[in-house]
């Protein structure tokens, strides 16, 4: 069965001087103010897409890899994973040139080679990692805690 969620942004001004805000609508969990300086210098407080990506793409590697572990016969316990969203100016214009997920994990059952394995597939099999597939550079730091 698809599943559906929404997410819209209110945009005020232009682009350097403007300013907006992101509602989760499916989860109705808040608002978040988002700028053009919070994608580009410090956050000041604001999110940006890169960072929402990070944050989707960490949950998604999370899930995925639980489910993974569970199919290979071990029991994950702690799942700490971390997603870095670049963001960066090149010769064609702005835009996402590398993910970087980073995952520490304890679980029963599996020893490092086994869980190496394991969090590749995860990597691979992600919706998230197969919806940016062979547009970005996307790396995996995997290790038992």
């Amino acid at each position: 069965m698809a599943a559906d969620r929404t997410a819209s942004t209110v945009w005020e001004g232009g682009l350097a001087d403007g300013k907006g805000s992101t509602t989760f609508e499916s989860s109705n969990i808040g608002t978040f103010d988002v700028s053009w300086p919070s994608r580009t210098e410090e956050p000041n407080g604001r999110t940006s897409p890169e960072e929402l990506v990070a944050a989707a793409h960490a949950s998604c590697y999370s899930m995925a890899l639980a489910g993974d572990i569970g199919r290979a016969g071990g029991t994950p316990q702690l799942l700490e994973t971390s997603a870095t969203v670049t963001f960066d100016k090149t010769d064609g214009g702005w835009t996402v040139t590398r993910v970087a997920l980073k995952v520490r994990g304890t679980v029963e059952g599996m020893d490092a080679s086994a869980f190496a394995k394991v969090a590749q597939a995860a990597k691979d099999g992600c919706p998230v990692s197969k919806l940016i597939a062979g547009n970005t550079e996307l790396t995996l730091d995997a290790a038992l805690a």
